[in-house]
């Protein structure tokens, strides 16, 4: 992102120089790729992280220039010429999917006189490589870049019923954007609607049908908060990234929104003339809570090394916008500010405090040593249970624990007897499409069979043992689990002179699962037929351990098979191997032969002359 020298200059009375800036802002986690002169300015590029969607603005990158010299940022001024008219007698705007679009703001501007913009707003959007459009356009976009909230001008005359209507798109519904393509929109899309169509693309990009035009007088300025996921989602179904969608995907301050619109509502009524209405209507269905974080001052120094004085700690934090909410005999505790999505915990405001302390005044100190953790003798069961899948001719996969949300299988009976139903959700997913942590192994071993099938191999036969997730409906903490899963499909025995081959069935799969709770020393499992959604009815077994459910195995259900393209029947099997590896083991009855020949040592002990011959040497200490 570039940022402008002079404008951070205006914005905090800085005296350092660009190269000493761009020091200063690497040294606490905006790294400066490059400086370069323009004019009488200097452009800053500026690689902002992922997780600090506030400081993709002028304003978000002067307030950490700030706390490093101590000073204030001045807020723009904001003087509005209105009228008693209010923006309701002219406009009326609806939420209809408010998970998408927790707030919305519209206000209208009236007798604005579309032109160029001034000479010094054209300078300070071309300094930073953006091209001027027109006053109201480029307004817009000094705002976006001043502050870090997207805005949007709609032509009032051009809104169909002066309405506003934001949903979800219509199925087979399309739109012209701005840059003059037809794009097809999809159902979970979230969009800018009028009366009669869908006039923008929420988060992304406006629609032709009703942008500025050199004969626009009356203006809608749209100011919102979209959800980060769905606009991340619509931007790359579109091909489409934006500067709006490059900052609402990261979360802009869902308190700012108002803050942003009365901005950009000011600069109109100063350049393009005009009256702006009385207010603004907000609507706010869903309401910003405000995150309480607390930070006792002495885990600075046992986490980063970096001794910090109480009142040092609270000095970052209140420069950054933390607000001290009650300072107790231990633990300080904060209000995050609305912009700060990425502070949660108490380590998030370590990580704060220590940025701003300096990592360069870590001092180097050799690790602590510490013994290797103990070898827990479950390991050794879970071993001889993968030796003997192997000597059933099953390969072990390791899968991703993210999968995308599904209801198709069926949950381990401990996860299901506790009511354990709701996935364990993820708030910034890596992958895209796999938000869950998996509450079963079964997705990801279809993914595996599914690509060796389509590679050419016609037997596949895998297992894995991993952590499956699972949390409740009151949302506390996530279960973690370690589950055994089977799944085999082709042909189970080579053809041969002595034997001819056969297709992999519902007893293969049973056999191998039996091998591997004997090779762990378990009791006979037990089998009972049962109707389960991700089994084919008929060919399902609930699979028992001393009278209690403990997995499920048979054929895959024919419905799940179509949707993985599978033209041969697949057999799945899935246990808790925690209820499993918990369970008592059988009395050893029989323990197979050596697996090498034994060996025979000679020993020489060196004893003191007194000690005899005939001499026990359990009786003496080395």
């Amino acid at each position: 992102m570039l940022i402008s020298y002079n404008w951070l200059r205006e914005l905090t009375g800085t005296k350092l120089k660009p190269q000493d800036v761009r020091e200063r802002l690497t040294n606490v986690g905006l790294a400066i790729d490059a400086v370069e002169e323009r004019g009488d300015d200097f452009v800053l590029d500026v690689e902002v992280p992922s997780n600090r969607g506030d400081c993709l603005s002028h304003v978000g990158v002067a307030r950490e220039l700030a706390v490093i010299e101590q000073s204030q940022v001045s807020s723009p001024e904001s003087q509005v010429t209105k009228t008693k008219d209010k923006t309701s007698d002219f406009a009326a705007i609806e939420i209809i999917d408010p998970d998408l679009c927790p707030r919305y703001a519209g206000r209208i501007v009236r007798g604005v006189k579309i032109a160029p913009s001034p000479d010094w707003l054209v300078k300070s959007l071309e300094t930073i490589g953006q091209r001027p459009i027109n006053n109201v356009a480029d307004i817009t976009n000094y705002v976006l870049h001043e502050l870090g909230q997207p805005l949007h001008a709609f032509d009032l005359a051009r809104l169909a019923e002066n309405r506003i209507v934001v949903r979800r798109a219509n199925k087979g519904e399309t739109i012209k954007t701005l840059d003059g393509s037809e794009r097809k929109l999809d159902p979970e899309m979230l969009v800018i609607a009028d009366a009669a169509r869908a006039v923008a693309v929420a988060g992304v990009m406006g629609g032709e049908d009703s942008e500025i035009s050199n004969t626009t007088t009356d203006v809608l300025i749209e100011s919102a908060y979209f959800d980060p996921a769905s606009v991340r989602r619509t931007a790359k179904l579109l091909g489409l990234h934006t500067e709006a969608s490059h900052r609402f995907e990261r979360g802009v301050d869902p308190e700012g929104v108002l803050r942003a619109q009365e901005r950009c509502v000011s600069l109109i009524c100063e350049i393009a003339g005009g009256v702006a209405t009385e207010d603004a209507i907000d609507v706010y269905p869903k309401r910003f809570e405000q995150r309480i974080a607390s930070l006792r001052p002495e885990r600075v120094e046992s986490l980063t090394g970096l001794r910090v004085e109480r009142a040092d700690a609270v000095r970052i934090l209140n420069a950054l916008g933390f607000e001290l909410r009650a300072e107790e005999s231990e633990a300080l505790s904060f209000r995050v500010p609305s912009w700060r999505h990425d502070v949660a915990i108490e380590e998030d405001l370590i990580e704060e405090v220590a940025r701003h302390t300096g990592f360069e005044k870590i001092g180097t100190a050799l690790p602590p040593a510490s013994l290797a953790g103990e070898y827990h003798f479950t390991e050794t069961r879970k071993r001889a249970a993968r030796r003997a899948l192997a000597a059933r001719g099953f390969d072990e996969a390791i899968n991703l624990s993210f999968i995308e949300p599904t209801e198709k299988f069926e949950l381990i009976p401990q996860f299901a007897e506790r009511g354990l139903e709701s996935f364990a959700t993820l708030t910034n997913p890596i992958v895209e499409g796999a938000s869950c942590m998996r509450p079963t192994l079964l997705p990801g071993l279809l993914q595996s069979v599914r690509h060796n099938l389509n590679h050419g191999m016609r037997e596949v036969c895998l297992f894995e043992i991993g952590r499956i997730f699972a949390v409740n409906q009151r949302g506390e903490l996530p279960e973690e689990r370690e589950a055994l899963s089977l799944i085999a499909t082709g042909g189970a025995v080579e053809a041969n002179r002595a034997q001819a081959g056969r297709e992999t069935d519902f007893f293969d799969l049973k056999g191998a699962l039996e091998a591997a709770a004997e090779a762990i020393n378990l009791p006979p499992l037990a089998f009972q037929n049962i109707t389960a959604k991700h089994l084919r009815a008929g060919q399902a077994a609930t699979i028992m351990l001393n009278e209690q459910p403990v997995g499920s195995i048979g054929a895959l259900a024919e419905s799940i098979a179509v949707e993985y393209k599978f033209r041969q029947t697949v057999f799945v099997a899935e246990v808790d191997l925690t209820e499993l590896l918990a369970a008592k083991e059988s009395a050893v009855l029989y323990s197979p032969l050596p697996r090498f020949p034994s060996i025979v040592r000679d020993v020489s002990l060196l004893v003191d002359r007194q000690v005899k011959a005939k001499a026990s040497p359990t009786k003496y200490d080395r």
